[in-house]
């Protein structure tokens, strides 16, 4: 893809914009930018049209302590926008302007979008306070680095709540939230403690879900420090700590599963939904 067929896509103006205002770099708790109106309204307005609901066939649900969320990384399964969207955000031209963003050289695409692709919650969802995995599960030496995510949402209220809490690295405090508004991208750096998430539970009528599009992007090193998903307690979660941190535990284990055996993401979602249900029985 050109860089004037991806300006049919993406709101070039935008990007130029980021690039200059030097923001990316400056931002804290870590390096991120927030853009509005990334895609162009023609290809945001189909990507929300055919955005599925969800299906057992199509989305894996992710259901245990530390989140609750629905996600489908299958790309023959998206609709024919989506598709071109998700193809100009991985071509080499987008590719170099992410890099000229983020100052990172050699970023690579995940074209198995593993962990990302399509995501959404609906009433009750959320997702606790964590710093991403490290390492590709699949490629040894894929250093995970930057992640951008593409809110698919028309007509996102306060109320609802959603809004992706970014937290200081010694886990003292919110540093800034982002609310996942209409055609709204955060990009930020995946670095050992970006530590992020929505965790406050969706309170969404029925029948209206948090949609976002998440890609991933990977640099590859010699030796990266291979390290799954960190989730952490906020200060004022008190005996959910225990909980979040025994949940962690579990998901490290079946992440070195995963590694050595190459085992599917669908099978740690029952893994890990079948110990929330033996926890919640034990509960009684």
């Amino acid at each position: 893809m050109t860089e004037s067929e991806l300006g049919r896509i993406v709101n070039t103006e935008s990007l130029d914009r980021a690039l200059t205002s030097g923001e990316y770099q400056r931002n804290t708790p870590f390096s991120h930018i927030v853009i509005e109106d990334f895609l162009r309204d023609e290809w945001f307005d189909a990507v929300v049209g055919e955005f599925p609901t969800v299906s057992p066939d199509k989305w894996t649900n992710y259901s245990h302590v530390n989140e609750r969320k629905f996600a489908n990384p299958v790309y023959s399964t998206w609709g024919t926008a989506t598709q071109r969207v998700v193809s100009a955000l991985n071509s080499p031209a987008f590719v170099e302007w992410l890099g000229r963003l983020t100052g990172i050289d050699g970023l690579i695409i995940d074209e198995s979008f593993e962990g990302g692709g399509l995501h959404q919650s609906i009433t009750g969802g959320y997702l606790n306070v964590h710093a991403d995995f490290t390492v590709h599960p699949h490629h040894r030496h894929w250093q995970r680095r930057v992640n951008l995510l593409l809110y698919c949402n028309t007509d996102w209220k306060t109320e609802y709540g959603g809004e992706l809490e970014l937290w200081a690295k010694d886990m003292k405090s919110c540093e800034k939230k982002v609310a996942p508004l209409r055609n709204r991208v955060l990009i930020f750096n995946t670095d050992m403690d970006s530590f992020h998430g929505h965790p406050e539970p969706l309170t969404t009528p029925v029948g209206i879900a948090r949609q976002s599009i998440a890609l991933y992007y990977f640099t590859e090193e010699e030796s990266p420090i291979v390290r799954s998903t960190e989730y952490r307690a906020r200060p004022g979660d008190g005996a959910k700590r225990a909980l979040i941190f025994a949940d962690k535990q579990v998901l490290r284990g079946f992440d070195w599963a995963k590694r050595r055996f190459n085992i599917g993401n669908e099978s740690a979602s029952r893994v890990l939904g079948f110990v929330e249900k033996f926890r919640r029985r034990r509960q009684r």
